[in-house]
């Protein structure tokens, strides 16, 4: 039984339809007006709080309001409510609550958004209160009809017991009661220790539909009657359409209609995509782009280089004693200057959304890692009240941040408006999704390290020069300007604190904002700042005469955390013994979205240009950890994305656009290039991390630590095909 329900759509209202029983929840929800304040899902049955469907046959239907995108989070949700729950693993399914249900319903489903590796840390209480209540209710059910206190009743793969007279009846059998008890308002979360299914590498539940192919993406929606958009907005960021001839596509194959997407964009509407697609590569477009036309990468270059200069504006997010002093007056000091490019997110899946818009309803089918987001797009595009829309989360073909933004979503609408009644696919091109991403930020640090006449670390002056993500996306949530996000792994205190002490620390931000707009793409700022600090730790320990995992330990000790998990890593890559003949090892740490996480790589390295990584471990303290084997995975994974960076990343700036617009030219490591990966696990308890993303910033700087071991020479910029550095 263990699967996601995906939606069908079928001609009536476009909605989920009955052919997936209780598939329909999000937009066949039965709120009562009065009577028993019983809610139904699609197929009548009852809701046991707003996290759990209970159905005749025992089948438990778990909600998940974040959003899988093969990172695994839908089934460690679903672990976590069935845990309290107490359910039949074995009869679990899962569903999509709607965000517009979410919001009538005073967003009884919290928080929507999937990013930062928040989605099972920053729900865990409250979903695992929601299997805790539903338990409650359905033992407090089967209780009033036995007569017998509650306090006599337990419950077990889904069976509850009553423990005098020993009679027992299933969840399925006293659910239509259960469901019109008043939920408790306030329930006991289980002890660690009592964990059955938390801490068990279950499979997945999406797992199935994913390799039949039944699983339904946003670029397989299909509605009756369905017609299909290609977009193409301006290839410089801030410029704008300036005209467009239709007449000259306007007998061709298929075409529909030529709309105007905003200021920006304009859109061909076709029968087939291929249809738009071809016509839209026909139509005579004049652009006015402006005055970021002029900009190259290498003034982009330029600019952040000079926000490296101490006499420019900086924001001061760690600091201690006086860095500068001690640096002036030390016995040595050691500079370097890195640098960190733009990176597309690439998802295999182009953004893609379908809606349809009349003047009393707009609706929006599409893969989004945050539905509350994409609601609220389509609020501002259709001019509708929150009461006359909805979007239905469907499965992403990935995320990694990206589908964070929502202008896709509100593009389908603004196409949609333009053709009322008629659902329209919404789908770009691949060249369209490269060229108008939200980039990881480029940015640049220059690091100053000063040492005493003994070679102890005294001082160490860090500064980043580069772009706010915050400013470009989230304004409000600047402090007094200062974006404390650029912080991450670095910062003073938080879920990305820096892991050593140094007597003397200024660790500061020069912020430059080109017009290439930056976004969270995966591992976020952590990526650059773990590879500016670990490769630069190593080049201190190098001027110190020390091993890079002793110099590091010296400074760790009042970070036991960090320590721990460089020790683990440390002790399962051998540091202590020889590296086999011709092999050389790199190891780094950092701390990242509220989780301690440490990686060493063993590489080779032929004719000082060709890298082979053999061998790559992670070792990693989330503070719990729901599902290991997933785990597993998500580091594996993370290796791929930070790899796939170091050697194939990077996007550069010609005219104001961006360069790299397909698989051709923006690569990604290939299944003969990835190394083994071991992973070592620590769980230390009492807090909850995350673990999609931290472990991604210390692939690189553990392999690039590692080729200096190799080759004795440094590299300070990636990727590494401008250093003309391959996989072997």
């Amino acid at each position: 039984m263990n699967k996601h329900v995906s939606p069908k759509m079928n001609r009536r209202a476009f909605v989920i339809g009955s052919a997936a029983v209780g598939a329909g929840l999000a937009i066949g929800l039965d709120i009562p007006f009065g009577g028993p304040a019983v809610v139904r899902a699609a197929d009548g049955s009852p809701e046991i709080g707003a996290w759990v469907v209970v159905r005749p046959d025992d089948t438990v239907v778990i909600r998940i309001a974040r959003s899988e995108m093969g990172q695994g989070s839908l089934t460690g949700l679903a672990q976590l409510v069935a845990e309290e729950l107490e359910c039949d693993w074995t009869k679990v399914t899962t569903e999509y609550p709607t965000p517009g249900q979410s919001v009538a319903r005073k967003r009884v489903w919290g928080d929507f958004s999937t990013g930062g590796s928040r989605g099972i840390r920053s729900s865990q209480d409250y979903v695992r209160k929601g299997g805790a209540t539903a338990r409650v209710m359905l033992i407090q059910a089967a209780a009033d009809a036995w007569k017998v206190p509650a306090s006599e009743c337990t419950a077990a793969n889904s069976v509850i017991t009553h423990t005098r007279s020993g009679r027992t009846t299933t969840y399925g059998k006293v659910a239509e009661a259960a469901a019109k008890l008043t939920p408790p308002a306030d329930v006991k979360l289980k002890n660690p220790k009592d964990w059955k299914l938390i801490g068990k590498g279950v499979k997945r539940l999406d797992t199935v539909d994913k390799t039949t192919g039944a699983m339904i993406y946003g670029i397989d929606v299909k509605l009756p009657g369905m017609l299909n958009a290609a977009i193409k907005d301006c290839p410089v960021f801030g410029g704008k359409l300036k005209s467009f001839d239709e007449a000259k596509i306007a007998g061709m194959k298929g075409v529909k209609k030529v709309v105007k997407v905003g200021d920006t964009a304009v859109a061909v509407v076709a029968d087939t995509w291929w249809h738009a697609k071809t016509a839209l590569e026909a139509l005579p477009i004049v652009w006015d782009e402006g005055d970021n036309a002029k900009v190259s990468s290498a003034s982009i270059a330029k600019w952040l280089a000079e926000g490296l200069d101490d006499a420019q504006p900086a924001y001061v997010g760690n600091k201690n004693g006086d860095a500068k002093a001690a640096i002036a007056g030390a016995a040595k000091k050691v500079e370097a200057v890195y640098s960190y490019p733009y990176q597309n997110h690439a998802t295999m899946e182009p953004m893609n959304a379908t809606a349809i818009y009349t003047a009393d309803k707009c609706e929006v089918w599409c893969g989004t890692q945050n539905g509350e987001a994409a609601f609220a797009a389509v609020l501002e595009a259709s001019g509708l009240p929150a009461e006359k829309c909805d979007v239905h989360k469907v499965m992403p073909g990935g995320g990694f941040g990206r589908r964070g933004q929502t202008d896709y979503v509100r593009q389908a609408v603004m196409i949609a408006r333009q053709m009322p009644g008629t659902p329209v696919k919404l789908l770009w091109s691949r060249e369209e999704d490269m060229a108008q991403g939200r980039y990881h930020p480029i940015t640049q640090c220059k690091m100053t390290g000063a040492f005493d006449a003994n070679n102890n670390l005294i001082a160490l002056h860090y500064r980043l020069s580069g772009q706010s993500i915050l400013f470009s996306l989230r304004p409000e949530a600047l402090q007094n300007g200062m974006d404390p996000v650029a912080f991450q792994g670095v910062a003073q205190s938080g879920d990305a604190a820096f892991g050593y002490s140094v007597p003397n620390l200024l660790i500061e931000h020069a912020m430059r904002n080109p017009h290439v707009p930056p976004g969270f793409w995966r591992g976020v700022n952590v990526n650059h700042n773990a590879i500016y600090m670990e490769c630069f730790m190593d080049e201190l320990a190098q001027a110190a005469g020390q091993d890079p995992l002793e110099f590091r330990r010296k400074l760790m000790g009042h970070h036991p955390k960090h320590l721990a998990v460089l020790n683990a890593v440390a002790e399962k890559i051998g540091w202590d013994t020889p590296a086999p003949q011709g092999v050389y090892r790199g190891i780094a740490q950092v701390m990242g979205y509220g989780s301690y996480v440490a990686g060493a790589a063993e590489i080779s390295v032929t004719d000082g240009s060709k890298i082979k990584v053999h061998r790559i471990v992670a070792s990693t303290d989330p503070g719990y950890i729901v599902n290991p084997a997933q785990v597993e995975r998500q580091i594996a994974g993370s290796f791929v994305y930070g790899l796939s960076a170091l050697f194939y990343g990077g996007c550069t700036v010609k005219d104001g656009k961006i360069e790299q617009t397909n698989f051709d030219t923006y690569n990604s490591m290939r299944i003969n290039e990835m190394p083994k990966v071991e992973s070592v696990m620590v769980p230390s308890g009492g807090f909850w991390g995350g673990v999609g993303e931290p472990t991604i910033g210390v692939a690189a700087p553990a392999v690039l630590n590692a080729y200096f071991a190799a080759t004795g020479k440094r590299i300070r910029s990636v990727p590494l095909r401008d250093q003309n550095i391959t996989f072997a």
